[in-house]
């Protein structure tokens, strides 16, 4: 299969030409420099050389200023930048001059949106960390941890395998497995918004597990990494209809087991080759379910390359986004979110190419995603068909959360180039609480079919 390739202005740390399956285990010399040069998780600590992005501080843990949360309460974040003004505004006008920090999808938003779509880049802070555990484990794994079975699996410690990452599957899998909810429970809203400005509401509520995020246990890369069971509530003609999955470490050792029930017929049946491009549960088919997080489930349909590092504007600290006081009405403006309300900071990006292979079938022909270096989350995702034309802008929200320590991700916002339609996903802001984050309520009999059957009902 043949694509075009798509232009792109990129500033580079690196190009790196690398195997697609490789060991992680870098030198003690190499691995020493986490938690000095490096953050704990493998970040460069020190800021740019124009004064653009910070040097890494990592001063709060656990908390976030002014937000006086309840512990796994599910309250609604605060913002501890509010009082913040953007130091520069991108705007159709001026885009170009910045073309180097933005990606292909940022770009096309400006052209087909010139007269609305805007940028605000504010300060850059990194001022949160992870807990010592965390940043334990990552030095361990950058000595021991590594990819398996051509990329279907890994091992080492559960979590934040490859801090010092030497191909496209190890960041692939830093991706996949950082340190984030051990247990979370949310009910969310997936909106989409037609190109009219009209909108259709969906809901569902999420209940997951993942034992490798534990705090009280060392995990090990065995067996199943994550649970989750989804029950649909709104559109109306599908309330009751409901889906269990269990994640493996390894793909090919231990496939995605996924069930779904149907209210209907009341009847649990497997869902074999859960995933890839089938719809994605109250987003009408609009999103695909491995859109969620912009990226999860095996990488097999791909071939994956590191281009490298590179500074960019991405979504960053979004509070602004979460908080409980706004509302739909003013976030979901036609066409694009109200650029009030996000926030974008300059930030080292890790950039991942995913193009798919000969005999493979998926939606997306290729995939460039960009990962922030502070998080390992990815933030944005510029997805193309299969002709090799920009489709889809993806992008991602993220802020970091006391009740694990750690970053999650927030509103994420699909961007269809072609009808001019996007789905605002994972929306809290409207419900009574946000997600339930690491309450530890959950267990392994929680997510059984015969629990899906009681869910649906």
């Amino acid at each position: 299969m043949i694509y075009r390739r798509a232009s792109m202005a990129l500033t580079l740390t690196s190009i790196l030409a690398l195997p697609a399956v490789g060991f992680a285990a870098v030198s003690p010399e190499e691995a020493a420099k986490l938690g000095k040069e490096l953050t704990c998780v493998g970040a460069e600590r020190a800021g740019n050389a124009a004064g653009t992005i910070p040097e890494y501080t990592g001063k709060y843990l656990g908390e976030v200023p002014g937000w006086n949360h309840v512990p796994h309460s599910g309250g609604h974040p605060i913002d501890p930048y509010a009082s913040e003004k953007p130091r520069l505004v991108i705007t159709a006008a001026n885009f170009k001059e910045h073309a180097d920090y933005l990606s292909a999808g940022q770009k096309a938003m400006f052209e087909k949106y010139p007269d609305t779509f805007r940028m605000d880049v504010f300060p850059s802070h990194r001022d949160f960390r992870y807990p010592d555990f965390v940043c334990e484990r990552a030095k361990k794994n950058a000595l021991t941890a590594k990819v398996v079975n051509d990329g279907y699996g890994v091992e080492g410690i559960g979590h934040n395998l490859f801090p010092i990452p030497k191909s496209a599957l190890e960041v692939l899998w830093n991706h996949q497995l950082p340190y984030r909810d051990w247990t979370e429970d949310s009910t969310r809203d997936i909106i989409t918004v037609g190109a009219s400005g009209t909108t259709a509401h969906g809901r569902t509520r999420g209940q997951c597990m993942a034992p490798s995020n534990n705090p009280n246990e060392t995990p090990v890369t065995e067996g199943l990494s994550a649970y989750c069971l989804t029950t649909t509530i709104l559109p109306t003609r599908e309330r009751g209809d409901a889906s269990l999955a269990h994640e493996p470490y390894n793909y090919l050792t231990s496939s995605r087991t996924a069930w779904s029930y149907n209210s209907g017929t009341r009847r649990v049946r497997l869902a074999p080759g859960y995933g890839y491009d089938q719809s994605l549960s109250g987003s009408g088919g609009a999103m695909t379910i491995d859109d969620d997080r912009l990226f999860n489930g095996a990488p097999d349909r791909y071939d994956w390359t590191l281009i490298g590092k590179q500074e960019m504007f991405i979504p960053a600290n979004g509070y602004k986004t979460e908080v409980a006081d706004l509302k739909y009405d003013d976030l979901l403006s036609k066409n694009h979110p109200n650029p009030d309300h996000l926030r974008y900071e300059q930030r080292r990006v890790w950039v991942l190419e995913a193009n798919l292979k000969d005999g493979s079938r998926h939606l997306y022909g290729k995939r460039r995603m960009y990962l922030d270096e502070d998080t390992w989350h990815t933030v944005i995702s510029d997805n193309y068909d299969s002709r090799g034309n920009l489709w889809k802008y993806a992008v991602a929200n993220t802020i970091y959360h006391p009740d694990m320590s750690a970053w999650r991700s927030g509103a994420s916002f699909y961007h269809d180039l072609n009808t001019g339609n996007y789905v605002a996903y994972n929306l809290t802001n409207e419900r009574r609480l946000s997600s339930i984050i690491n309450r530890g309520d959950m267990k392994k009999s929680d997510f059984t079919p015969d629990r899906l059957r009681a869910a649906g009902r």
